[in-house]
């Protein structure tokens, strides 16, 4: 069955390069890593949050399987303090669950028997650094291919600057993460004339277009990729990159995120 925005995927630049010169009065850009996010940042834009493998993945699925709140935060010291105090805490580096935590990032982790109805805390590598990042922002939300239809149909309605922040790798640009900010961009774009594009959008979007018709297979070769496949974690890898598996929009409130719906 097609998801809502398959056909989308699959057309051609027009509108997206059209809508650039359209006099637009709405920003749209994509920043590639949290240590450039100062030079994006405006006051009144929402930031979206990408850590395709896996942060905003398992972000998502956690609240699809019934977390209450999630409490993102940067420190392996932060979420051990959390763990002290009788939270479910997540923790990884590099990839790795860490010793003496509930759970580390994988999508999988987060079942409905584990999270339903409680609070929980995550500490990532890269996507947690991210909504640190941004959290002075307007408004902070999670994205991810897992909510993507949900995710963009509420950014339409909201008449704001986007900016698409991609956590990256230990501050370097992943292709994943920039790979879904062009999905996302070009969702915005197309057919809307009240986006006008930065040069970070379009330039996800055009590598966006190169791997459309099969990004597992696209970014079999990307660093992250071959690091979590050499762990074992396909599985993982392929529900991260499968279109709308929750209408979960996932939204930075004071330390807490919470369900926007």
């Amino acid at each position: 069955m097609k998801t809502n925005y398959e056909s989308n995927f699959h057309s051609d630049l027009s509108t997206t390069l059209a809508n650039k010169n359209s006099g637009a009065k709405l920003s749209l850009d994509v920043c590639i890593t949290p240590f450039s996010y100062p030079i994006y940042h405006r006051d009144d834009a929402i930031v979206v949050v990408i850590d395709v493998l896996r942060a905003t993945s398992a972000i998502c699925t956690a609240f699809h399987n019934g977390a209450e709140k999630i409490i993102p935060v940067a420190t392996i010291e932060e979420a051990a303090e959390y763990k002290s105090k009788g939270y479910l805490v997540g923790a990884e580096r590099n990839g790795i669950a860490l010793e003496g935590f509930d759970f580390g990032n994988s999508p999988f982790s987060y079942t409905t028997e584990k999270v339903n109805g409680k609070t929980i805390v995550i500490s990532t590598t890269n996507g947690t650094q991210a909504i640190a990042a941004a959290s002075h922002a307007y408004k902070v939300v999670i994205g991810a291919f897992t909510n993507i239809s949900a995710l963009c149909n509420w950014l339409k309605l909201q008449n704001r600057n986007i900016l698409i922040l991609c956590s990256g790798w230990k501050n370097r640009i992943n292709l994943e993460d920039t790979i879904c900010a062009g999905a996302i961009s070009k969702i915005l774009l197309e057919g809307n004339n009240n986006f006008k594009s930065g040069d970070g959008a379009l330039s996800a979007v055009f590598l966006y277009q190169s791997a459309q018709k099969n990004p597992f297979k696209y970014l079999r070769n990307s660093s992250h990729t071959e690091r979590l496949s050499a762990m074992g974690l396909k599985n993982d890898i392929k529900y991260c990159f499968t279109l709308d598996k929750t209408d979960v929009i996932p939204v930075l409130d004071g330390k807490y995120l919470v369900k926007q719906f």
